[in-house]
């Protein structure tokens, strides 16, 4: 059924982004700002000074009672035992092949309670999903909250600066992938230093009631220094040029978490899992094709879906592709034949017709600089 405007969710902040000129899109269900002054201008403040997201359309699913550790290492890759009260971590949520039902950050609230933040287009195939799978474990239960919560992201080198004088959460002793309750703008809140942009910054998760509140007092607080809102498309270009994989387009369920190169968020001591034989028998024997990072070396654009060529021979096709507004490069990532990994590997990308030349690069395109 075609989208149209009145069938599509809409967040907290659907009237602060309209009131903001933002250039409005259908994406997974929502009414979502893509861009407001131009997706180049909204990622290279990202990168030099702060940008605000609304990622609201983001899912919450919590999985709480005595067996939730039990429930969430049977579906996550990663090792959640080892999370402290008060830290997260990145995690595939599995399928018995060893690939992504979609991937997820996982918070332990308390020693008996996750929260999963998942996918938008993804929300309640993942809730179906979740709650039927942790029924082995015993006393575990899966809530689908997404409606409890919006989400707001201050992405950015300047971020903590701006946001430390709106909240009493010690932002500087916050370590990354750890999070803290306290209130921001007089708001109670929940702020943990993670983000999809490859800089430093921070998510506030609050009630949907107190959305337009905390988000206007965040971009007044950086107006002076450069923050301002930012869309989908700056998300996108930001993550791309940090190498983070976009669920739908580099990962899926055909993909393993080992072809997607994310080895590291594999718990490999922890008991069985789903996926863990696949996983461990690739571990063992290597994969046959991985995810690499691609530059182009012609003059044009390697964009999603364009195929990947070694010759004539058609050997992958393009995950993920931009021209990026900070490094100024044409990037993309692709899935390609284990022989043909290695940085500095040539190959062709079929743009419209046209034969481009690319190599393989290693990932990520972009690192911040570290303080």
């Amino acid at each position: 059924m075609t989208e149209t405007p009145s069938s599509l969710k809409k967040t907290p902040l659907n009237a602060r982004h309209r009131a903001l000129g933002a250039r409005m899109v259908p994406f997974a269900g929502f009414d979502m700002p893509v861009e407001y002054s131009g997706v180049s201008d909204e990622h290279n403040a990202v990168r030099t000074c702060a940008g605000l997201f609304d990622v609201s359309h983001m899912g919450e699913i919590e999985i709480v009672g005595a067996d939730a550790l039990a429930a969430v290492q049977r579906i996550s890759s990663n090792d959640a035992s080892k999370l402290a009260l008060g830290q997260a971590h990145y995690a595939a949520l599995m399928t018995p092949q060893g690939t992504f039902v979609d991937d997820m950050l996982v918070y332990r609230l308390a020693a008996d309670h996750f929260l999963l933040v998942v996918n938008a287009s993804n929300i309640e195939k993942d809730f179906a999903w979740i709650r039927e799978q942790v029924k082995p474990a015993g006393d575990a239960v899966a809530v689908n909250n997404s409606a409890r919560y919006a989400l707001l992201a201050l992405q950015g080198p300047l971020a903590r600066e701006v946001l430390q004088p709106l909240t009493g959460v010690d932002l500087a002793g916050m370590k990354y992938y750890w999070f803290a309750t306290g209130e921001v703008a007089g708001v109670k809140t929940t702020v943990s230093r993670t983000g999809y942009t490859g800089e430093d910054g921070f998510e506030v998760f609050i009630l949907p009631a107190d959305a337009e509140r905390v988000w206007d007092a965040i971009l007044q607080a950086g107006a002076g220094a450069g923050v301002v809102p930012a869309g989908l498309g700056a998300r996108d270009t930001l993550r791309l040029e940090a190498s983070m994989r976009l669920y739908g387009n580099d990962i899926d369920e055909t993909t393993t978490v080992l072809e997607a190169d994310l080895g590291w968020i594999v718990g490999w001591k922890k008991d069985d899992f789903l996926g863990a034989a696949v996983l461990r028998e690739q571990k063992a024997n290597g994969v046959t094709r991985k995810i690499v990072g691609l530059e182009m070396i012609d003059r044009a654009i390697a964009r999603h879906g364009y195929g990947v060529y070694e010759g004539d021979r058609a050997i992958g096709t393009v995950t993920s592709g931009t021209q990026t507004p900070f490094l100024k490069k044409s990037i993309g990532m692709a899935y390609v034949p284990i022989d043909r990994t290695e940085p500095g590997t040539e190959i062709t990308i079929d743009v419209r017709g046209r034969r481009a030349r690319a190599r393989v690069v290693p990932l990520p395109f972009y690192k911040r600089p570290r303080s």
